[in-house]
Parts: structure tokens; C-alpha cells; sequence
């Protein structure tokens, strides 16, 4: 490693808490691409849809509280 990398990793172990979230945060967001051309206007659609579906009983929604309880329940 370089003595700037080695340099960096002492200054971080150094920080708190929030400012080493936040500096993995700016690290994970220069990593992202340029998002895709109409990915928003696909999620809206999904969202449309998936509501509309919740709205006409055709899907059932679950609550919080099953939503957990189906994830203990797997993990066990």
C-alpha cells in the first residue's frame, strides 16, 4: 500500500462514527455509474402498478409485524 493509503486509513481510525459513515457513504456514491436512461421512469411504472394491484385486491399486502415474523421464522 502507499504511504498516502496508510496515511488515510490512521486519519480515519481517528473520526467518529458519523464521519466515517459519511465517508463511506462519499466513497460508495464515486463508485456508482451514471444511472440508466428511464430507470426512473420503470420504477414509477412498477410502483403504479404494484399499487394498483394492493388497491384492486388482486395482491395481498402484509404488515410489518408478519413481515418479521416471516423472516425469524426462516432464520430459525
Amino acid at each position: 500500500m502507499s504511504a498516502v493509503f496508510n496515511q488515510v486509513i490512521e486519519d480515519i481510525k481517528q473520526l467518529s462514527a458519523d464521519e466515517r459513515a459519511l465517508i463511506v457513504h462519499c466513497l460508495i456514491s464515486s463508485l456508482e455509474s451514471k444511472q440508466d436512461e428511464g430507470v426512473d421512469d420503470a420504477w414509477a411504472e412498477l410502483a403504479e402498478r404494484r399499487y394498483l394491484e394492493l388497491q384492486s385486491g388482486m395482491a395481498k399486502g402484509l404488515s410489518w409485524s408478519e413481515i418479521k415474523k416471516s423472516v425469524k421464522n426462516r432464520d430459525a
